[in-house]
């Protein structure tokens, strides 16, 4: 029962706390460390029984090309646990060249990668045998191009040889170098960057006259910058100008044919207000003309010299002249009447 208290870790499930680091061995099971083929180990494992796989590096300034390798290892069989090993500073600047990161902050960087199971520190530049036995290595995962370093054509070769080299796919593009490469081309835009938020020349081992020329470009910069943000916003201002203008306008001429038309409808040649007028004129004309003699009547001359003479009691009364026949014969006889009756 004791036997079976001491196992292989299993692979992390949940990823709330970062990856450990390796002990002597991270793998304590006492039963012996059978090895495996690819073949078996694409077919798949116990659960206790983890395949054990093995990626190397510098991993200076982790970038995604890194983790699609890591990536990559980790999913290379159903059932794996991934260890990786991080080669210290003192071997990386002894075979490959000064590090821009620490090896503990390198470290650190891979342990907080999702796809790692554990770490190993102080990593060896060529893998040994001893190696391999003692972290219980079943296959080691890289890119199949020959790395040539430390005298030799290929450090993995004798892997290789052995039947546990498992190739990965270099992600095209990015890589550290290319990185260092971009700083290094854009030194003058990235030392300026960092004066303006606060460094100083000397943590930046900018001289006093570069310092100076970098302070007066960010300056200018500065000034350029307020330049394009009045521009574009007196370019916005126009614009709104140009729309409200846009927009009075036509309310204007909106007005105006509203205006103009209801005017003809007023004043115009059949408008309302020359109805009203000649129907007002047509009032007032009715209501100041005579109620009426007839025009057939001859006028009576009056002589301012010549009084009226008194009424005759003979006088006949005056008459307008008869029409028609049938009325002169009706008013002699009347008048015939009238004087029988005086008598």
């Amino acid at each position: 029962m004791e036997e079976l208290e001491h196992t292989c870790p299993q692979p992390r499930t949940t990823l709330t706390e970062p990856a450990i680091f390796a002990r002597e061995t991270s793998c304590e099971c006492r039963a012996p460390h059978e090895k495996l083929t690819v073949q078996q180990a694409r077919l798949g494992t116990p659960v206790d029984r983890p395949v054990r796989v093995y990626a190397d590096g510098i991993f200076d300034l982790f970038h995604s090309g890194h983790a699609r390798a890591l990536m990559q290892a980790k999913n290379l069989f159903p059932n794996s646990y991934l260890i990786v090993g991080v080669c210290s500073d003192e071997l990386t600047h002894k075979y490959k060249g000064f590090t821009v990161m620490t090896e503990e902050e390198r470290y650190e960087a891979l342990r907080h990668c999702r796809y790692v199971d554990e770490v190993v520190r102080d990593a060896p530049w060529t893998l040994t045998q001893e190696f391999l036995e003692k972290h219980k290595i079943d296959f080691v995962a890289h890119d199949d191009i020959p790395y040539s370093s430390a005298g030799s054509e290929d450090v993995y070769k004798h892997i290789k040889e052995a039947g546990m080299f498992v190739p990965t796919q270099r992600t095209e593009g990015i890589s550290t170098s290319d990185l260092i490469t971009r700083i290094v081309r854009d030194y003058d835009v990235y030392a300026r960057r960092n004066l303006q938020r606060g460094y100083t020349a000397k943590e930046l081992n900018v001289s006093y006259i570069n310092e100076k020329k970098y302070r007066l470009q960010n300056q200018v910069d500065r000034m350029k910058e307020k330049v394009r943000t009045v521009e574009e916003k007196s370019k916005h201002f126009v614009y709104r100008v140009e729309e409200k203008s846009h927009d009075l306008i036509q309310k204007w001429e909106e007005k105006s044919r509203e205006f103009i038309g209801n005017f003809l409808e007023l004043f115009g040649p059949d408008g309302t207000w020359k109805q009203m007028f000649q129907e007002r004129s047509g009032r007032m004309i009715q209501a100041f003309s005579p109620g009426g003699s007839p025009s057939s009547s001859p006028p009576r001359d009056f002589s301012p010299s010549r009084s009226p003479s008194p009424p005759s009691r003979w006088a006949v009364p005056r008459t307008s002249p008869p029409s028609s026949p049938k009325g002169a014969s009706a008013s002699i006889s009347s008048m015939s009447e009238g004087d029988e009756d005086e008598k």
